[in-house]
């Protein structure tokens, strides 16, 4: 099976019928889900929805776009031990549109990596345009996690797979335009490569355009199979096993 191991259900037009959006996957082999959050109302909505559907996970974070509202992380903390909260995330740095506020976004992203630190769970990061300092503040840290929406260089993906993370191809990857995407994807090593939908953003082809959902996950993991020269059941596999690793509160039943 593929699982979907980024995705925000609640900003779907479908949000209330996500149990129609988990059929949609299913029917199309993606058996799980990983709902992120990305602000604090998305954390509640996340930790109510893993309690309804035994195939959809969680992680809980704050996105960097909320870092100048007050107390964001004080619901983070407590939730953490819940069997069905894999990570922390997403988090990180966006300076493409949130330059302006780069020392709150650095100091949100370190409140909640020390946060992952304490509770010993890995990290789904959004890092935009914020190489450099996104680097500086993970040597401070031996944390485990997943560049979550790489486009990044590979430059950054190298450094980032020398401290033991792991890579995500979005449906970026599909698009005309993402030669750079795949080169960086073609170097990556396989074990390392884990694959996302980012819904509702990022639909790859051939939905471009349209709303992205956790069905579409299968689109992008054909094309790293194709762009790595292995089949799509070897993909599948090899993505199904990544992605335990990286999360390994997860339990699943056999991904053969």
């Amino acid at each position: 099976m593929l699982v979907d191991t980024h995705c925000h259900l609640r900003m779907l037009p479908e949000q209330d019928d996500v149990a129609a959006l988990v059929e949609s996957a299913g029917r199309a082999g993606v058996g799980a889900l990983i709902y992120s959050a990305a602000s604090v109302e998305e954390m509640a909505d996340v930790l109510a929805t893993v309690e309804k559907f035994d195939n959809v996970f969680g992680t809980l974070g704050v996105q960097p776009e909320h870092a100048n509202e007050k107390n964001v992380i004080s619901d983070l903390i407590g939730n953490l031990s819940h069997t069905k909260i894999l990570g922390v995330g997403e988090i990180g740095l966006d300076y493409h549109y949130n330059s302006e506020n780069k020392p709150a976004q650095r100091d949100l992203f370190v409140q909640q990596l020390e946060i992952a630190k304490t509770a010993n769970l890995p990290v789904a990061i959004h890092s935009r345009d914020a190489e450099e300092d996104t680097f500086e503040i993970m040597k401070n840290y031996d944390l485990r996690g997943v560049m979550h929406c790489f486009t990044g260089t590979w430059d950054f993906a190298k450094k980032m797979l020398d401290r033991g993370f792991y890579i995500s191809a979005s449906g970026i990857i599909t698009f005309k335009n993402a030669d750079a995407v795949r080169e960086t994807f073609s170097k990556i090593p396989l074990d390392r490569i884990v694959v996302e939908t980012d819904a509702p953003y990022c639909a790859p082809v051939p939905y471009r355009g349209k709303t992205c959902q956790p069905a579409h996950v299968v689109e992008t993991a054909k094309c790293v199979a194709g762009l790595r020269g292995v089949t799509f059941k070897e993909m599948e596999k090899i993505l199904f096993e990544n992605t335990i690793a990286l999360y390994p509160k997860m339990r699943l039943g056999d991904g053969a």
